[in-house]
């Protein structure tokens, strides 16, 4: 199930708190989830540091069938015709996202995969055309185009995890949004309209126009 999505000047999302308590409840997420620290990811060093590849996670590669299951299609339409290929995304945010699964991985246990990377403007058209539900942000409006974006989704005994709805799954996409700004990058689940999967490395300069008010948050 898709989360519609706000504006990146939204308050920060605290799945913990409460209007009356904001605050506390700051306090109680920061202790529950602390803030991870990236790894150093120096070549040429020992496996242990050394910078993560995508073959590095080869071995939890979901066949083809994963993506096309229903509760699959359900959270993220035409999800079966999606990107997945690492090489199409910038090799900075390749990096971090990455290194993100790492930490994710042997840190807390969670096994990662990436939903979508790089979409075509034709593709990004499409799914405005679906409604806001989907997307605001038509074609060039998204990260996605540039390869600075990616949505991603947790794999439990073999078996992709998406939704929100399972309380392991919330928990890990908690984490997740720690361990990503944690190397710089985006959350989408610090907007208003959640996306918790979604992370982005917004470079200056790299959009050609701003995006309109109503997909001021781009997916």
């Amino acid at each position: 199930m898709r989360l519609r999505r706000g504006r990146s000047s939204d308050p920060p999302y605290s799945p913990l708190g409460c209007s009356g308590a904001r605050a506390s409840g700051k306090r109680l997420f920061r202790a529950r989830y602390p803030r991870a620290v990236a790894p150093r990811t120096v070549a040429g060093t020992d496996n242990e540091n050394r910078a993560p590849t995508p073959a590095t996670f080869s071995a939890h590669t979901l066949p083809p069938a994963a993506f096309t299951t229903a509760e699959a299609a359900q959270a993220r339409p035409l999800l079966a015709t999606a990107s997945r290929d690492w090489a199409m995304l910038d090799a900075d945010y390749t990096q971090r996202l990455l290194t993100v699964f790492r930490i994710m991985k042997e840190r807390y246990g969670y096994d990662m995969a990436i939903l979508e990377g790089y979409r075509s403007a034709a593709r990004q058209d499409a799914l405005a055309a679906l409604g806001p539900n989907v997307t605001n942000a038509r074609a060039y409006q998204s990260w996605h185009q540039y390869g600075l974006a990616a949505d991603c989704a947790f794999v439990r005994d073999g078996r992709l995890v998406i939704s929100e709805r399972d309380p392991w799954a919330l928990r890990g996409y908690q984490l997740y949004g720690q361990v990503a700004e944690s190397v710089g990058l985006t959350w989408g689940g610090r907007w208003k309209m959640m996306d918790l999967g979604h992370t982005e490395l917004r470079r200056p300069g790299v959009m050609p126009r701003p995006a309109s008010p109503a997909s001021a948050t781009p997916h």
